[in-house]
C-alpha cells in the first residue's frame, strides 16, 4: 500500500506549548544540518576497529556519560557505580528527541530508549549500536502504549479515526504506534491528519492536547500517564482504546559509534552492559522497592501511582539471541522510512553482536 508523505496539521495548541514546539523544531532542523559533519568525525586515529574484540582492561581516567535515570538510581541504590573500575556522569536526559540532542552534541556515551530512538539518530546522521537490549516478559498481553481519544472527538473505535488529528512525532516510538494503527485498521495516512509534536516538549503536552480538543487522538503510555488522563478527564468524554494487536514495547541502551571506537570506553562499556543485565534482574526482583525509591523517593509519585509505571514498564526479559530485536527494528525501519521520506536500510547495523550475550548472561546470573 502506498503512503503518503507526512502532513502537518495547524491545529490549535494548548497555551504554552508552541513556543515549545517551536524550540524543538529549530534543534532537530539544525541537527539534521550539521549531521553530515558529525558523521565524518568517526575516523578517529588510533580508533578501535567496530569488529575488534572487546578490550578487558579499563585503563585508568575512563568516564562514561549515560543517561538513563532509572539505572542512575538501581546502581547507586545497590552501590555497584563504586564496584566499577570507571567513573559513571549519569545524566538526567531520557526521551529519544533530547538523547539524540545530547549525542550530536557529543555530551552522552550511552543513551537508553525505545526502538525508534536509535533509527532516527541514524536518520540524523548519528551512527549509533545497540549493546543492550530488553523486551517486555509478556508483551502479547501488556500492551505498552494505548490510543488516547479528545472528548470532542466522538470516536468510539480504532476505525473512527479516519479524518482525525492524530499527534505524531517522527522521532519517538510513539510515531510507530500511529502507522502501525492505521495500517492494521485499514486506514491510508492520506485519510488522517498528522499533527507533528514531541511528547517531550514540556508538561504534559499530548494529554493536554488531547484534552482541549487541539487533536483527537494521541498515543499515551498504557500507565500512569493513561491512568492520570482518565481520572480527569473522563467525565468530559475522555477514554482510550486498546490498539490492534502488535509489539510496542523494546528498550534499547546505545551508544556512539565513536564512543566504542575508543578501546577504554569500549572496555567500559563491556563492563556497563553486564551491570545493566543485572539492572534488569534487579529490578523484576525488587518491584516495590523500585516503586518506593526511584518512582516514589527520587519522583515524587505517590506508592499506588509508582506500582502502575512498576507494572506497566515489567517485568522484563533480556533475549540472549537479538535476532527478534532486529526483526522489531527491521519492521519500525520499514514502516517509518516511506512514512517520514527517510532511507530504508538493514537494521542488523544497529546492532554490536559482540555485546549480544552480555547483559543476558547477567541477567540470568541475577546478582555481582
Amino acid at each position: 500500500m502506498a503512503t503518503a508523505p507526512l502532513r502537518a496539521s495547524h491545529a490549535r495548541w494548548p497555551r504554552g506549548s508552541t513556543p515549545l514546539a517551536l524550540i524543538v523544531a529549530a534543534s532537530i532542523a539544525l541537527l539534521f544540518a550539521f549531521a553530515p559533519a558529525w558523521r565524518h568525525k568517526t575516523a578517529i586515529a588510533g580508533a578501535l576497529p567496530l569488529d575488534a574484540p572487546l578490550p578487558t582492561t579499563v585503563p585508568p581516567g575512563v568516564v562514561l556519560r549515560v543517561g538513563d535515570p532509572i539505572n542512575k538510581w538501581i546502581f547507586q541504590h545497590n552501590g555497584w557505580d563504586k564496584k566499577l573500575p570507571f567513573r559513571i556522569e549519569w545524566s538526567e536526559i531520557g526521551g529519544g528527541p533530547d538523547t539524540t540532542e545530547a549525542l550530536h552534541a557529543g555530551a552522552l556515551d550511552v543513551g537508553s530508549g525505545a526502538n525508534v530512538p536509535p533509527i532516527h539518530a541514524d536518520w540524523s546522521g548519528i551512527p549509533v549500536r545497540i549493546v543492550a537490549y530488553r523486551r517486555l516478559a509478556d508483551a502479547a498481553t501488556q500492551p505498552s502504549w494505548v490510543i488516547g481519544v479528545s472528548p470532542q472527538s466522538h470516536i468510539r473505535s480504532i476505525a473512527d479515526l479516519k479524518g482525525k488529528r492524530i499527534a505524531f512525532s517522527p522521532s519517538q516510538v510513539q510515531a510507530l504506534v500511529v502507522l502501525e494503527t492505521l495500517k492494521a485498521a485499514g486506514i491510508r495516512q492520506s485519510e488522517v491528519t498528522l499533527v507533528e509534536l514531541p511528547s517531550n516538549i514540556g508538561g504534559d503536552v499530548y494529554t493536554s492536547a488531547l484534552a482541549s480538543g487541539a487533536i483527537d487522538a494521541a498515543p499515551l503510555a498504557s500507565g500512569l500517564v493513561a491512568q492520570r488522563y482518565l481520572a480527569r478527564f473522563s467525565e468530559d468524554g475522555a477514554r482510550v482504546l486498546k490498539h490492534p494487536p502488535f509489539r510496542d514495547d523494546g528498550l534499547f541502551a546505545y551508544v556512539p559509534e565513536t564512543t566504542l571506537q575508543d578501546p577504554g570506553k569500549a572496555a567500559a562499556l563491556r563492563l556497563y552492559a553486564q551491570y545493566w543485565g543485572y539492572a534488569q534482574a534487579w529490578s523484576n526482583a525488587h518491584p516495590e522497592e523500585l516503586a518506593r525509591g526511584y518512582y516514589g523517593q527520587a519522583r515524587g509519585l505517590k506508592f499506588a501511582d509508582a506500582m502502575i509505571q512498576v507494572r506497566a514498564l515489567g517485568p522484563v526479559s533480556v533475549p540472549r539471541d537479538w535476532q527478534d530485536g532486529i526483526a522489531f527494528q527491521q519492521s519500525a525501519i520499514d514502516i517509518l522510512a516511506p512514512a517520514t521520506r527517510r532511507p530504508v536500510f538493514a537494521a542488523d547495523k544497529l546492532f554490536d553482536r559482540r555485546f549480544q550475550t552480555i547483559a543476558a548472561d547477567a541477567a540470568l546470573r541475577g546478582n555481582p
